[in-house]
Formats: structure tokens, sequence, C-alpha cells
């Protein structure tokens, strides 16, 4: 156990720096974008009332008050997050090919590490659910401190407050790295867990067996997609003969899950032992 939190505080340092600027990143630009949609609509006010003749109220009825809606809404912001998740989802495959094409082929040295090569597989599996978890938490931060910038620059008559859970549901993106419900987390990131265990044992399958495993990686990750929507397919083609109340076909997508990712934790567990050779 020591050496696996050994191994996991290790992966996490290696991606610390890259993190903190990815996340820095996103806060300015966002913090940036808050400002300017904030500063824009209130010099469209301002210009309308005291230059234009119109009362606050006309102005308002027009234009509608200013909320953080407005700031989520913009292609920018929406860009913000994409480039966060296309930064993780590079990380899923940089994670295993930095170890193999560094100084030394590092990841000989790992392998000979006196731990279970398992080790190495779930502290990066790990890793990577901190980064997505910590993105959420981060995300979560940066929407009340641009509701706090929203407040210092629009007044009060000319703002809508919102609470954080209003702007995820008005948004069409944000309830899909912030479910609103325990079960619909816990139905998100255990899909997103699934799916890195299913990418890193595809990774397993190409360092095993290279140029021919590729076509066994991605085979085995449309096998294992295949799998997991069979159930819902014979559901929909299937629909008068067999029928199932939502739970029960949840509870079968659950179970298929399940098989899927421990199934793929035993076929990466048999790679990295009997192919994967130092």
């Amino acid at each position: 156990m020591k050496n696996f939190f050994k191994l996991l505080n290790f992966e996490l340092n290696r991606f610390s720096k890259l993190y903190f600027v990815l996340l820095s990143s996103i806060g300015i630009i966002q913090i940036i974008i808050t400002v300017l949609k904030a500063r824009a609509y209130l010099t469209r006010a301002n210009n309308a009332v005291l230059k234009g003749g119109m009362t606050q109220h006309e102005f308002i009825e027009m234009y509608s008050k200013f909320s953080m809606i407005d700031v989520i809404h913009s292609i920018l912001f929406a860009g913000t997050l994409a480039i966060g998740i296309a930064a993780i989802l590079f990380y899923i495959f940089f994670i295993w090919y930095r170890d193999w094409f560094a100084k030394n082929t590092f990841v000989y040295r790992l392998l000979t590490l006196p731990t279970s090569r398992m080790n190495l597989f779930f502290t990066k599996v790990i890793t990577i659910m901190m980064s997505v978890l910590g993105l959420v938490t981060f995300q979560l931060m940066m929407l009340n401190i641009e509701k706090t910038i929203v407040k210092w620059i629009i007044p009060k008559v000319y703002r809508e407050d919102l609470r954080i859970v209003d702007m995820v549901s008005a948004s069409e993106y944000l309830p899909i790295i912030l479910p609103q419900g325990i079960a619909e987390f816990f139905i998100a990131y255990g899909l997103g867990l699934g799916f890195v265990v299913i990418v890193f044992t595809a990774i397993l399958f190409e360092r095993s067996f290279r140029l021919k495993g590729i076509i066994f990686g991605l085979l085995y990750a449309f096998i294992s997609i295949t799998i997991f929507i069979l159930p819902i397919t014979i559901q929909l083609l299937m629909y008068e003969n067999l029928y199932l109340y939502p739970m029960e076909l949840l509870f079968v997508q659950a179970v298929t899950w399940a098989v899927i990712v421990a199934a793929s934790l035993l076929v990466s567990r048999y790679l990295l032992k009997n192919k994967v050779t130092v």
C-alpha cells in the first residue's frame, strides 16, 4: 500500500504543473469574458438611458436583465471548458506514452519497481479521475467568483442574480460535467471511469503487440461499447415484446458496465504481467 501511494503521489506531481497552467488559463480567460460581457451590457444600458432617453424599465423590457447566463452562453466561455476536457482526454494517452517515449524508456524502470504492475495502472486511472473532478470543482469555484464580479460591475436594477444550480440548468453543456443530482453524478462519472479503463486497456494492447495491437485495441474498445449499449438496443428493437422499466434498464446497464470494467481490469492485468516485457 505504501508503494501504491508513492506511485500515486509521483503521478500527481508529474501532472501538477501542466494542470496548474491549464486551470489558471481557463480561470483567467473566463474572468476576462465575464468582465467584458458585463461592461458591454452596462455601457449599452448607460448609453440608452443617459443618452438615448430610455428609462431603465424600458431598457430592461427591451434587453432583459443581465445574468450569468449571458456569460455562460458565450462561445468563448464554452470553449474554455472544451479546452479543459480536450486536455484531459489528451492526457489519458499521454500519461502512458510519456513513460514509453521518455529518456531511457522510463516505463521499464516503473515496471521493475517492487510492487504489483496493476498499481501503476490504478494510479494512472486515479490521476485522470482526480483531474476531472478537480476541473469540475474548479469550475464551480469560478462560477461563484464570476457571479461576484458581475455583482461588482452591474447595478442591482440591471442584474438578475442566479443560483449555481440555475446557471447549470440553463446551460446546454454545463450539465455534462456538473450533473445536478447524486444519482446522475455517479452515473456520469461511473461511465467516465469505465471509459478511462477501456482506453487504458486498448493502449496496453497497442504497447503489447505494436501494429497488431492497434487493431486489437480498437476492436476491444468497439466490442466493449457495443456490449454496453446492447441492452438499450434490444429494448428499442423489441419494445413491444421486451419492455423494461427505467430502473430495471438502469440496473441492467449498471451490471453490464461492471462486467465490462472487471473484464478490462483482468485483461490489463494479463497484458501487464505477461505481454509488456522489460
